[in-house]
C-alpha cells in the first residue's frame, strides 16, 4: 500500500482558461487603439501589475511603465476583462499578483479595393419558349491596373488602352 503523495505546492496559481494564447487573443480582439495615440503615432508597450482575488477576478491594476495618450487606461481596461480559474487551496483565500505587457502597434492600413470601371454580362437569350438547357455565360470585369494607360477623350468619356507585349 502506497501513501498518497501531496502536492509539492500548497498554493496553486490561477490559470487563464485557454492559456496564454487565449489571453493574447482576448487582448487582440478587444484592444481599441486610443484616438489621441493614433493621431500622434504612438507605439510601444505598457507594463502593468494586477491583482487576482480568490474568485479569479482582477481587482486592482498598477501601471509600471506607461505610454500615455490613453494607452495606459486602455491596457487597464483590457486587463480588467480577464477572468481566471483559481484552483482550490485548502480553503485559504489567496490573492495573486501578476505582471503583463500590452503592446500597442499602429494598425496596418488596408488598401482600398478598386471599383470596376465597366462590367459586361453575357447570357445566351433563347427565342423559343423553352429554357436553354445547355449553353454558357460569362462576365467581363475591367478594373484599372498598373499596366493600363489612362487617357481622356474630348467627349468626356474615360477610356483605357491596354498595352500588350
Amino acid at each position: 500500500m502506497q501513501k498518497e503523495r501531496k502536492d509539492k505546492s500548497f498554493i496553486k496559481k490561477p490559470i487563464y482558461p485557454g492559456g496564454n494564447a487565449a489571453m493574447r487573443n482576448l487582448i487582440r480582439e478587444n484592444l481599441v487603439y486610443p484616438q489621441e495615440a493614433l493621431q500622434k503615432g504612438i507605439v510601444g508597450t505598457v507594463s502593468l501589475k494586477y491583482t487576482i482575488d480568490h474568485k479569479g477576478n482582477v481587482t486592482d491594476t498598477h501601471i509600471i511603465a506607461g505610454l500615455g495618450y490613453g494607452c495606459d487606461e486602455e491596457a487597464e481596461r483590457l486587463v480588467r476583462l480577464f477572468k481566471f480559474e483559481v484552483p482550490k487551496t485548502r480553503g485559504v483565500k489567496v490573492t495573486f499578483h501578476k505582471e503583463i505587457h500590452v503592446h500597442f502597434r499602429l494598425p496596418k492600413k488596408k488598401p482600398l479595393p478598386q471599383k470596376p470601371i465597366a462590367q459586361y454580362v453575357y447570357s445566351p437569350v433563347s427565342t423559343s419558349s423553352k429554357p436553354v438547357e445547355r449553353g454558357y455565360s460569362y462576365t467581363l470585369t475591367i478594373t484599372p491596373s498598373d499596366n493600363a494607360k489612362k487617357s481622356d477623350d474630348t467627349s468626356g468619356k474615360r477610356t483605357i488602352d491596354e498595352t500588350s507585349k
